[in-house]
C-alpha cells in the first residue's frame, strides 16, 4: 500500500470532513439555532410528570410534543412500576405548555399532567470543565507513553494529532446531523479516545519490528510495509465493533441512537486515521535524511 505517497489526498478528505462540520456550524449559528443541538442537560430546559393511566406508544407521544413544540428528541423516561412518564425538553413558553398540555390529553384521554417546572442544565460548567481536564490528562498520558515506547516524541504526537482528527469529526457529524449533545457526548469521545489509539499503536509497533529490516532512508518503505502488515487486524477489529455498534442503533431507542450513531463514525474515523493518517504524520515530522 502506497499510504505515504498518498497522504496529501487523505489529508485533503479530512479536511474537507472537517470544515463541513465547521460550515454546518455557522450555518445554524446564524439561524440562531446554535452551532450544536445542545440536549436539556446541558442547557436546562422544561420538565413534566405525566400520568400516563394506561400503556402508551412513545412513538405517538413523541409525535404530539413535535406538533406542538418542533422538538424532534424530548427526554422520555417511564417510571418502573407506574404509568407515570418523566418528560423533559427544551424550555417552552406558558402558552406553549398549556397547548401541550392540551395535545396530550386529546390524544391520551386517561392521560393526566401532574407537574410541569423548570429545570437546571445537568452538566454544569464543573462538570465540563472535568470532562474536558479528563480529555487533556488522557492525551498528555498517551503522549509520555508512547514516546517512551518508540523513543520517539514524533510517534506520540502524530498519535496525538491523529486522535484530535477523529474528534473534530465526530464533533462535526453532532453539527451535521443535529445530534442532541448531552452526557452520552462525553462518553462517545473518552471512548474514542481509548479505542482509536488501539490499532495505532498496533501499527507503530510494526513499524518498529520492521525498523531493521529497512535503511535508515526508507522510512515511507517501512511505514507503508507495515500499515499493509496489519491492515488485515485494523480492519477486522474496527468491523466487528462497527456492526455490534450498528445492531444497537437499529434495535435502539432514540437515546441509545444518538449515543451509537456518533460511535460508528468514531470507529470508522479511528479506523481511516490509524491507517492512513498517524503514519503519515510521523513520517512528516522525521529529518530529512530518513525520508
Amino acid at each position: 500500500m502506497k499510504i505515504i505517497e498518498n497522504r496529501k489526498k487523505f489529508f485533503a478528505l479530512s479536511l474537507i470532513l472537517i470544515l463541513v462540520g465547521i460550515a454546518a456550524m455557522f450555518y445554524q449559528g446564524s439561524k440562531g439555532n446554535g452551532i450544536l443541538n445542545w440536549d436539556v442537560e446541558f442547557t436546562g430546559g422544561t420538565s413534566m410528570e405525566i400520568d400516563m393511566g394506561a400503556a402508551y406508544d412513545h412513538a405517538k407521544l413523541e409525535e404530539v410534543i413535535f406538533n406542538v413544540t418542533g422538538q424532534k428528541a424530548p427526554q422520555i423516561q417511564d417510571i418502573i412500576g407506574t404509568n407515570e412518564v418523566s418528560l423533559k425538553m427544551q424550555s417552552i413558553d406558558s402558552e406553549t405548555r398549556i397547548e401541550l398540555d392540551k395535545s396530550i390529553k386529546t390524544t391520551f384521554p386517561s392521560a393526566e399532567v401532574k407537574s410541569t417546572s423548570d429545570v437546571s442544565g445537568t452538566v454544569s460548567s464543573e462538570m465540563q470543565q472535568a470532562a474536558i481536564k479528563a480529555t487533556l490528562i488522557a492525551c498528555v498520558a498517551m503522549l509520555i507513553y508512547i514516546s517512551i515506547r518508540f523513543r520517539d516524541i514524533r510517534a506520540g504526537g502524530s498519535a496525538i494529532i491523529a486522535l484530535l482528527h477523529d474528534i473534530l469529526i465526530v464533533i462535526a457529524t453532532y453539527a451535521v446531523f443535529r445530534i442532541p449533545v448531552n452526557n452520552s457526548f462525553i462518553a462517545v469521545i473518552l471512548t474514542i479516545l481509548g479505542y482509536s489509539i488501539n490499532s495505532t499503536i498496533v501499527i507503530f509497533d510494526r513499524v518498529r519490528e520492521n525498523h531493521d529490516r529497512f535503511s535508515s532512508h526508507q522510512a515511507a518503505e517501512k511505514i507503508n510495509k507495515s500499515v499493509s502488515q496489519t491492515l488485515a487486524r485494523s480492519i477486522n477489529t474496527s468491523m466487528t465493533t462497527l456492526f455490534t455498534v450498528g445492531a444497537i442503533y437499529v434495535i435502539g431507542v432514540q437515546s441509545i441512537k444518538e449515543f451509537a450513531l456518533p460511535m460508528m463514525v468514531g470507529i470508522i474515523m479511528g479506523a481511516y486515521s490509524s491507517i492512513c493518517i498517524s503514519g503519515s504524520i510521523w513520517y512528516m515530522l522525521l529529518p530529512k535524511n530518513e525520508k
